[in-house]
């Protein structure tokens, strides 16, 4: 870990969004490094935040304390990708069928050597899933699009998992103030009331409703927001063609899916 320290505990724990006493917990179970103490205080690097972040997405990926350990021991020892992979079989429930889309955990292991923590870090935002101790599911394809184009763009693949993991907190944010509207304003009043055939069909319309439209919403907005953001751009860009038709129609090439 870096010896850069920006962070009190309480201040650690704010920006990771989690609380003082998972932190300590973190500490207790050896999988959050002790911070840099001067006189009575101990402070927290950026390393820290980026540990405690992962820690928690691992967490929300049904990985158990003691498997997320043995995880990150696994990874900072230097260990081969099968190895590591051999720690999650043992901490995750496999089950059901495996789509198609797989990448063999030799070339896993290639293309994010030189990423700091890569494979807690790819598994935590829900990137690649292990199946076995040599392959591993895409278990997000469009995210994994959305690397791919970074990469060729010539963004380092530190940088691109780094604006994937920005991408997945902006999501997980979105995700949970939606879920906390549900709770409060949905799942509380059904909570309260009698439990009617009216009451349960109407908090089953507000449960389907959460599941869909904040998804299509921030898609929707998100969209409109980009195209607004580049208008100066795309303008720019028009003039150089000699009939800016010519750019709409490349643009709705590129936009179509391959």
């Amino acid at each position: 870990m870096a010896v850069e320290a920006n962070y009190t505990i309480d201040e650690l724990a704010r920006e990771a969004g989690t609380t003082v006493r998972s932190l300590r917990v973190y500490h207790e179970r050896g999988i959050l490094p002790p911070p840099l103490v001067k006189g009575r205080t101990g402070f927290y690097s950026p390393e820290h935040l980026s540990r405690v972040r992962t820690i928690s997405r691992l967490l929300n990926r049904g990985i158990k304390l003691n498997g997320i350990k043995e995880l990150l021991k696994a990874w900072d020892r230097g260990d081969g990708l099968s190895d590591v992979l051999g720690v999650i079989d043992e901490t995750t429930t496999q089950s059901g069928k495996f789509p198609s889309e797989t990448i063999s955990a030799a070339e896993l292991e290639a293309r994010y050597r030189d990423v700091p923590a890569g494979l807690a870090r790819i598994v935590s935002i829900g990137l690649y899933q292990p199946i076995d101790a040599t392959t591993y599911r895409i278990a997000n394809p469009r995210l994994l699009s959305i690397g791919n184009r970074l990469a060729e763009t010539g963004l380092p693949i530190t940088e691109v998992v780094g604006e994937l993991e920005n991408l997945y907190a902006d999501c997980d944010r979105i995700a949970r103030r939606h879920i906390d509207l549900f709770h409060r304003l949905g799942w509380a009043r059904f909570q309260e009331s009698q439990r009617t055939p009216e009451d349960l069909a109407e908090v089953t319309e507000q449960l389907a409703a959460t599941r869909v439209l904040p998804g299509r919403a921030t898609v929707a907005l998100v969209s409109q927001l980009v195209l607004k953001y580049l208008e100066t751009d795309t303008a720019e860009l028009a003039e150089l063609y000699d009939d800016p038709a010519d750019l709409a129609a490349a643009l709705r090439r590129e936009h179509q899916p391959s």
